[in-house]
């Protein structure tokens, strides 16, 4: 039988066995197999910055002194370039140095990404990244983005071209620097959203190429205005409404609009191309040279007919809604490229209502977030979808950073964008949201663009603003939850001016049965602040580490294996390097065995407590973050003890006297009758 080794050697083995799986797998990375050499980038020369460990071997050995010339400094840097080279087997060059410890390597038949990752495995690097080259930030050359047509008569503008989407200043504070976030990202093609509107017209030079193929929800054929019902056509055939159909009682739409304010009188609607405008905003083909920009250029528009002459019913926009995201809608097949973002350009006042709230609850189940707007009640209640539960609900504001009049306001508002305002009474507006239309009066005509006189304001335009920049915060990170998109669009709002507009300009009030126009917000009017798109999608862009330990809830002695991999990093990006801490060992006497600059990493336990470890983990561009997790141990059974024979009693007689009591036991009796049967098997064979 083989003995069992004590304890203390089984730990030692554990520990000898983690050692040398450890250096196995080091081996294995410095020397990959045949055949599995990494792709070069076609051309290029890989360039990466590598900083060194304080503690690092090469840096004492060749350090860089104050005084050494520019050759004594060549020489030495190349030295660590050449030893470093050797470890993985690929000839590096040295380039420049950043500090003592930091210094530019280079290498050919190896693409950056891959050089940085073998370079941070290395023990004493502490960090290795591409270097990348960059340019002057991004503006589109799109001419109305820079600045709109000149004024002629009745059309022509804005001056101010795209101002919406430029850096804010200090007489445009409003403004959602989309200019900065685009030096990030332009959007991705695998990042969908959704407009929720009337349709879209295709033919559109800023929409060429940038939709995908829609559905047309509305169900009843005289809304519809295209001679049917729901079908796969999302194109917009208008929705304009006569004088005569909305004073008819025997129409449809008798009485379905608003009367004029001043005569009181019901009056007809041109065609809006509202769902065109809506789509531009968020993706119109941008750097093209032709028209305007949009704010996500690169992702795709799915265009969902909601709304038809005189709106839409909830019921096709809550479909919509779910066919959209990929839900399943009796009756038609699944959308086969679901959207994660939903803009609601739409609504009306009135709580929301349970069908809005289940269909939000399925939506954000799927990961896909809604945008909607406040509306444009004039300083009233948010009206639905924009007030359900999970909505980002946008406000609007004037290009100095005041509430613009028609907005609506109240909590339930998530953030505020610009949503166009004139400034003047008379002439040419001033600051409208310049976007995509059409000229036709009821059906379609040629493709325009609105400008100063034709102008576009509404909260309509501020909730795309929104989406649009969520789209670029999903390009970039393309695991964030509606949750996260929220949060970091809060997180990064600009505050809201105080000061600057007119001094009679009062403080925005809790919205109550009266109307309120221009006024200074408060973030529990208008949302968290002004959104600034820059600032957002570099929230989303580092690096958000997670760490994973096995077993979870580990007992003493054991080992406790650490990963990182489960961290979520930006679109396209890669783990480098990962660096790991212990930052409390507690009283479990924790320590790690092997590596500590690996996805993963080993750690060995003597007895019971808590523990805290740290991993720092950086991407292949640079960016880096850190998460800390602390693990309890708990105290080793103990072990089954080894059961202890029971003695024999010795046999005494009843009337004997030396204790033990008077019967005799049934293992005494067994001893008896053996000695009997061996004393007959004696005398048998005598």
């Amino acid at each position: 039988m083989t003995t069992p080794l004590p304890p203390v050697f089984r730990r030692g083995l554990a520990v000898a066995l983690l050692l040398f799986a450890g250096l196995a797998a080091a081996q294995g990375e410095r020397n990959p197999a045949r055949g599995t050499k990494p792709m070069a980038e076609p051309g290029d020369t890989a360039r990466v910055i590598v900083k060194f460990k304080a503690s690092s071997v090469l840096t004492r050995k060749h350090a860089l002194l104050a005084t050494a010339s520019a050759a004594e400094a060549s020489e030495k840097l190349a030295a660590r370039a050449s030893e470093l080279g050797g470890r993985i087997g690929l000839s590096l060059g040295s380039g420049r140095a950043l500090d003592e410890r930091t210094q530019v390597l280079t290498a050919s038949g190896v693409s950056g990404a891959t050089l940085a990752r073998r370079l941070a495995q290395e023990a004493d690097v502490e960090y290795a990244v591409v270097d990348h080259r960059r340019r002057a930030l991004k503006v589109p050359n799109d001419p109305l983005y820079a600045q709109g047509p000149a004024i002629v008569g009745s059309t022509g503008g804005p001056a101010v071209g795209q101002w919406y989407l430029k850096a804010p200043t200090s007489a445009v504070l409003a403004s959602i620097n989309a200019a900065g976030a685009w030096d990030l990202n332009t959007g991705s093609d695998s990042i969908v959203v959704a407009v929720l509107d009337t349709g879209v017209r295709s033919e559109h030079p800023d929409l060429a190429g940038k939709l995908l193929a829609g559905y047309d929800m509305i169900s009843n054929a005289a809304t519809a205005n295209d001679g049917g019902g729901r079908d796969s056509d999302a194109s917009d055939p208008g929705d304009w409404v006569t004088t005569t159909e909305v004073n008819d009682p025997s129409s449809p739409f008798y009485h379905c609009l608003d009367p004029d304010p001043t005569t009181k009188l019901y009056v007809g609607e041109d065609s809006s191309w509202h769902g065109t405008l809506t789509s531009s905003l968020i993706g119109a083909a941008s750097n093209n040279g032709v028209g305007m920009a949009g704010v996500s250029w690169g992702s795709k528009l799915l265009p969902v007919r909601v709304l038809g002459k005189c709106g839409g019913y909830d019921s096709d926009i809550i479909a919509g809604m779910k066919w959209a995201a990929g839900i399943a809608v009796p009756g038609l097949a699944t959308n086969t490229t679901p959207a994660r973002v939903l803009n609601l350009s739409l609504g009306s006042e009135g709580a929301c209502e349970f069908g809005y709230i289940d269909a939000m609850a399925q939506l954000t189940a799927a990961k896909v977030v809604v945008v909607a707007s406040a509306g444009n009640s004039e300083g009233l209640a948010v009206g639905t979808p924009a007030n359900c539960p999970g909505v980002i609900a946008v406000a609007g504001l004037r290009h100095i950073g005041t509430k613009v009049g028609f907005s609506s306001l109240g909590p339930e508002v998530t953030i505020s964008s610009p949503g166009g305002n004139c400034v003047n009474l008379s002439g040419a507006c001033l600051y409208p949201i310049l976007a995509a239309t059409n000229s036709g009066t009821q059906g379609p005509a040629a493709s325009i663009y609105s400008d100063s006189f034709n102008i576009s304001v509404g909260t309509s335009f501020s909730a795309p603003l929104v989406s649009g920049t969520v789209a670029l915060m999903l390009s970039q990170q393309p695991s964030l939850t509606p949750a996260a998109v929220i949060a970091a669009l809060k997180s990064t709002a600009r505050a809201f001016p105080t000061t600057g507009s007119d001094a009679t300009v009062p403080q925005c009030r809790a919205p109550d049965a009266t109307k309120q126009d221009e006024c200074y917000c408060t973030t529990t009017t208008c949302g968290a602040g002004m959104l600034d798109a820059a600032a957002a999608v570099a929230a989303v862009s580092t690096v958000t580490a997670h760490i994973d330990a096995t077993p979870a809830a580990p007992t003493a002695v054991q080992t406790v294996t650490l990963s990182a991999a489960s961290s979520t990093l930006a679109s396209g990006r890669s783990i480098a390097s990962v660096q790991w801490t212990l930052v409390d060992a507690g009283t479990t006497g924790a320590a790690f065995v092997g590596a500590t600059t690996g996805t993963t990493a080993t750690l060995q336990t003597s007895t019971a407590g808590s523990f805290t470890v740290r991993a720092t983990v950086t991407d292949d561009q640079g960016a880096s973050g850190s998460s800390a997790l602390t693990v309890g141990v708990a105290a080793a059974p103990a072990p089954t003890p080894t059961p202890t024979p029971t003695p024999t009693p010795t046999a005494t007689s009843s009337g004997g006297g030396g204790g033990g009591g008077g019967a005799i036991s049934p293992l005494a009796l067994f001893a008896l009758a053996a000695a009997a049967v061996a004393l007959g098997v004696r005398r048998r064979n005598s």
